[in-house]
């Protein structure tokens, strides 16, 4: 039998995880009619295989968190890549609607991919290192939903539409296979219980700085948000793209993202987290301020409206990383609970600013009340990654007194 590894992983597993926990989204999205017709239900039934399963992974992550704080990240990961595993398996197989939307919800259970690799990477690293290891493992979580439809729309053409699930299969097995024998243990000291685990909630919720930077990742996070809900609308009234061009302009936010991660991962070392934050949220927030005023001149032009969306790319890029990596250093015991619970209230803040914007944008408002959102967004991230700069300024001086 292979050894079980007993030393951290390399940077590059923790990298495969999280792509495939973000492939599982949306790589078999151009298979949906064809999954449809197939099943022998209704369209709006099958696309609950995207929606339903975003609900779930937001609240596996508030456990499967406080799971790898109490038992190690180890066995965490490995079951739910073996639950990924095997519910792709019956995805493939199944004939019913019902048992594929059961199974496609297990599936969920990949999430833990991308909740405790962040978890993982601040247990073996400080948080300035941690924050540009997060920087380029960011660049794959922009990469990977990209390719994914691509991938998967090739599937469909060649196999049909269950290709994309026995993939699944064949790579949640593979990537288990690695975890297995280069993840050892990185969380050095569990918690006893889960009694006292809880009990030492209070502290992590009670930090001003932990929802700094939470709060600071769920409103960076809604900017992509409020983009992905309006920007198709809008630039099909304004400039009556095709489906073609519209899908390359939305992309160019996500090549802003891989740009701006990229940034993180080369200068996160070198500065503060709280300035790598302030920098990703100046640079959003300059973009949406040139783009709404490009517009309000009346230079109505897709650069007014995706040029702008540009700098929100690369401001994410460079604060999420860093804001990420203070999250989980609050209290680094409690690093998986950390991930989760900032991940998760990430989801849950997108799911609602995208239905806000969803119902701003109309055909009076249109581009004005897109770039006013991402802008509200924007600066909300920008008065917290302050707030968090101010905390750190006042903990230096109170250490210089006390000196």
């Amino acid at each position: 039998m292979i050894a079980a590894a007993t030393t951290p992983p390399k940077l590059s597993t923790l990298v495969l995880l999280t792509a495939l926990s973000v492939l599982s989204l949306n790589m078999f999205l151009p298979s949906l009619s064809n999954m449809a017709e197939d099943l022998e239900t209704d369209y709006a039934l099958v696309s609950l295989s995207i929606a339903g399963y975003l609900a779930i992974t937001s609240l596996l992550q508030l456990i499967m968190g406080p799971l790898s704080d109490r038992f190690g990240r180890r066995p965490v990961l490995l079951a739910g890549l073996a639950i990924f595993s095997f519910a792709s398996l019956v995805c493939a197989l199944a004939t019913n609607i019902w048992v594929f939307l059961a199974f496609r919800f297990l599936q969920a259970a990949v999430i833990s991919g991308a909740a405790l690799s962040r978890a993982v990477i601040r247990d073996i690293a400080p948080e300035r290192e941690a924050a540009s290891m997060i920087g380029y493992v960011s660049m794959v979580m922009a990469i990977a939903p990209m390719l994914g439809p691509m991938l998967g729309g090739a599937l469909d053409e060649l196999f049909g539409w269950r290709a994309s699930f026995v993939t699944f299969t064949a790579l949640g097995i593979a990537v288990l296979g690695l975890c297995w024998v280069d993840l050892g243990e990185t969380n050095e000291q569990p918690s006893q219980t889960l009694m006292k685990q809880l009990q030492t909630y209070p502290e992590l919720l009670r930090s001003r700085r932990f929802w700094g930077y939470a709060l600071c990742m769920m409103f960076s996070t809604g900017a992509f948000y409020s983009f992905l809900a309006g920007a198709p609308w809008v630039a099909k009234e304004l400039f009556a793209m095709s489906p073609a061009v519209l899908g390359f302009c939305v992309g160019t936010i996500t090549a802003g993202f891989i740009f701006g991660s990229f940034l993180s991962g080369r200068y996160a070392q070198q500065y503060s987290l709280s300035t790598m934050m302030v920098a990703g949220r100046i640079v959003a927030c300059a973009g949406l301020v040139l783009g709404l005023g490009m517009f309000l001149a009346g230079f109505v032009h897709v650069v007014s409206l995706f040029g702008a969306t540009v700098f929100v790319g690369i401001g994410n890029g460079l604060t999420l990383p860093s804001s990420t990596a203070g999250a989980l250093s609050v209290r680094p015991d409690l690093a998986g609970s950390a991930s989760g619970l900032s991940g998760g209230l990430t989801v849950l803040g997108g799911a609602i600013l995208t239905s806000i914007t969803a119902a701003v944008v109309t055909k009076d408002s249109g581009a004005y009340a897109l770039l006013g959102m991402m802008l509200f967004c924007s600066a909300a991230g920008l008065s917290l990654a302050l707030y968090v700069l101010k905390l750190d300024l006042n903990e230096t001086r109170e250490h210089h007194l006390a000196a």
